[in-house]
């Protein structure tokens, strides 16, 4: 028996080391964790259960017979964050570059399978060279089996990619249909195609960095939902990450200890709101002040700064947070906030996850760029998962409400449950001035006169009451106690029960 461990053990120091010390050695130099390494830091210490360490490659083409590496550039396996269950594979770019073969794919499609039958969510840390060149189709064919099987676990469990080294190819579609994607700065890069096919192709010359590095995905194309400096503060912040999210979307949301009171009042927000209408003031200086303990978990930071999105907790249970964001375009909605938004309301619906709305709006962005680039469809997804979204949705409007905007941003007229606003509110088709030059154009030429009624239509509008007479608005509210306002209309709407019609699927506008 005891030669049977020896070998057994010497046979796990080798599928341990992957590709060899010096591929370790490398990839260190660069920066960057082993997959192991990274699995250590995501999980809790020891939880980590391995599976198919020993699993190697059947290939026998281009002297691939010769080459067996235990785990075939991949480990899976699963293990807990702060005693929460999750799978995860870790590719393993020592191995054959992390390429992709048909039995790496075959541990992969194993704890997606895994994970969905057990309802769990699974995390996966790429670093790898795309489809595994020597194996053709067969490799092709292993990255069809992830993709289905993303699609079948979109909604039901939570999925999470991690970019933490180059990912071409194949490599980048499974994580574009995950619910979030993750990058490392400078050391992680997402494209279709790398840059040497890019100059053939195209002749241009571009680096990896420049064609598709964190600063690309983060701001421009908004394939990533944030980026971190390196390796390890990516890992931490993926365990704070899934500490807000449920395991699947019939579980509870996670409910944390509280030492925040949730009745408490922060009178500095009675003057957050400027005297100026025009002025801007930073909302996520609210969202702070009203969530648990300041912590606010936020999601495409860097990309349609004009609204911000993002995680929270009140009273100990998440919530998901929409904001428009004067301090960027007046907070006004334009295709980029639109798509950001609707994703993230999308997401916060399929798990449950209830939604708290900041409103200051003055429209829709004008414009031919916006109208040619499919303004109209971008926002209506807005629209469309605010209306579509059957969690609980509790709206605050701190100050502008104007036009089409009004409505999209969880209005109560598309099942908003609890609505209300601040005494600086101003809910109206459009801004005073705008409005006066339309309705009054023969008096334009005379000053006193415009003035005049541009002072009656804002004593008319620029407030929330015409709003609260009509039950629009369920309460004008003063800032100071949003907080609690918020909390005890969340601790309401717990046990909200509301279904659409039955349908295969909807037809989002995509």
């Amino acid at each position: 028996m005891k030669e049977i461990l020896a070998e057994l053990e010497s046979r796990r120091e080798t599928a341990r080391l992957g590709g060899g010390q010096r591929r370790i050695d490398a990839q260190h130099a660069k920066g960057k964790l082993t997959a192991r390494e990274r699995i250590e830091l995501l999980l809790d210490e020891g939880s980590f259960e391995e599976f198919d360490m020993f699993k190697v490659h059947r290939c026998t083409d281009f002297g691939m017979e010769e080459q067996h590496i235990p785990g075939d550039g991949v480990v899976t396996g699963w293990g807990t964050v702060n005693g929460r269950t999750v799978y995860v594979f870790s590719k393993d770019f020592t191995v054959f570059g992390g390429s992709l073969s048909e039995t790496h794919a075959q541990k992969i499609i194993k704890l997606q399978d895994m994970a969905l039958q057990n309802r769990a969510p699974i995390i996966g840390l790429f670093d790898a060279g795309g489809a595994r060149i020597q194996e053709g189709v067969a490799a092709l064919g292993g990255y069809g089996e992830v993709f289905q099987r993303n699609v079948l676990a979109s909604g039901v469990i939570p999925q999470i990619s991690l970019i933490m080294g180059p990912c071409a190819g194949g490599d980048v579609y499974s994580p574009a249909m995950t619910d979030f994607i993750f990058m490392v700065r400078d050391t992680s890069y997402m494209f279709v195609t790398g840059p040497d096919v890019v100059k053939t192709v195209t002749n241009e010359t571009v680096t990896a960095e420049e064609l598709g590095g964190a600063s690309v995905h983060t701001t421009k194309s908004s394939i990533a939902d944030g980026a971190f400096d390196n390796d390890v503060e990516a890992l931490l912040e993926m365990r704070r990450l899934i500490d807000f999210l449920p395991m699947n979307n019939t579980a509870e949301i996670p409910e944390l200890a509280c030492h925040d009171d949730p009745d408490r009042i922060d009178m500095s927000l009675d003057t957050l709101i400027p005297d100026n209408p025009n002025k801007p003031y930073d909302i996520k200086e609210l969202i702070l002040k009203m969530v648990d303990e300041a912590d606010f978990f936020e999601i495409q930071a860097s990309f349609a700064k004009n609204i911000v999105t993002g995680l929270g907790r009140i009273e100990g249970r998440t919530v998901g947070i929409v904001a428009n964001q004067p301090m960027v375009l007046a907070g006004v909605l334009d295709s980029d906030a639109s798509r950001k938004a609707a994703r993230f309301v999308r997401f916060c619906d399929c798990f449950n996850i209830p939604l708290v709305t900041l409103v200051d709006v003055p429209g829709f962005l004008p414009g031919t760029s916006q109208e040619y680039g499919g303004l109209i469809k971008h926002g209506a997804k807005l629209l469309f998962a605010y209306a579509e979204a059957t969690v609980p949705k509790i709206t605050v409007i701190t100050r502008k409400a104007y036009g089409g905007a009004y409505d999209v941003m969880s209005s109560k007229h598309i099942r908003g449950d609890i609505n209300y606003a601040w005494p600086s509110a101003e809910i109206a088709v459009m801004g005073a001035k705008g409005a006066v030059e339309i309705l009054y154009r023969s008096e334009l030429g005379d000053k006193d006169k415009i003035a005049k009624r541009t002072k009656d239509y804002e004593d008319r509008f620029a407030n929330p009451f015409v709003a609260a007479e009509r039950g629009y608005i369920d309460e004008v509210i003063r800032p100071h106690s949003t907080r609690r306002r918020v909390s005890r209309a969340l601790a309401l709407l717990r046990t909200k029960s509301q279904q659409n019609p039955w349908k295969k699927h909807d037809n989002i506008p995509l």
